[in-house]
C-alpha cells in the first residue's frame, strides 16, 4: 500500500480509486448508531489526513454523531498509544485504542463494511466533551 520513498510516502491512489467506485455504488439507507465503532472504507487521503489500512483501505472509526441514516461524523482510532492532546484512550474488547480528535469528518454510510463493537457509554461522553474542549481551545493563527 505505501512504499517509502525520500522520506515521502507514494500512496495508492490508483488502488483507492478501484475500491471507492464500489463503495459508491453500496446501499447507504441502514441503521448506525452513536457509540458504534465501525471499519470504515476511508481510502487513500491527502497529507496528513488519517488514511485506511491494508489492501482494502479501511480503518476502525467511532460514529460521534449520527445526521440521518446517510451521513454520520466519525473519529478515527489508531492502537498506536500516544499520550498527548490529539489523542484519547479508550478501551474495547481488552484492548486498549486511542480517539485521533484532530481527525473529526463527515462520512456517508456507504463507507462502513462492518461493526465491530459499541463504546461504553462513560467513555463516549468522556470523548464527546474531550472533542468539544478540543474545538473550543484550537486556535487558529493568522
Amino acid at each position: 500500500m505505501k512504499k517509502q520513498e525520500n522520506n515521502y510516502f507514494l500512496k495508492d491512489f490508483d488502488g483507492w480509486n478501484e475500491i471507492k467506485k464500489s463503495v459508491h455504488a453500496r446501499q447507504d439507507n441502514f441503521g448506525v448508531h452513536e457509540r458504534e465503532i465501525w471499519w470504515l472504507s476511508l481510502g487513500a487521503n491527502i497529507g496528513v489526513e488519517t488514511d485506511g489500512k491494508h489492501n482494502s483501505f479501511e480503518r476502525p472509526v467511532l460514529i460521534l454523531r449520527k445526521f440521518n441514516r446517510q451521513m454520520v461524523w466519525v473519529l478515527p482510532t489508531t492502537s498506536r498509544g500516544k499520550n498527548n492532546r490529539f489523542y484519547e484512550k479508550f478501551s474495547l474488547g481488552g484492548r486498549e485504542y486511542f480517539i485521533i480528535l484532530t481527525q473529526l469528518r463527515t462520512v456517508s454510510t456507504k463507507r462502513f463494511v462492518r461493526k465491530i463493537g459499541m463504546m461504553p457509554k462513560g467513555d463516549f461522553k468522556r470523548i464527546q466533551q474531550k472533542t468539544i474542549e478540543f474545538i473550543r481551545k484550537t486556535k487558529t493563527r493568522g
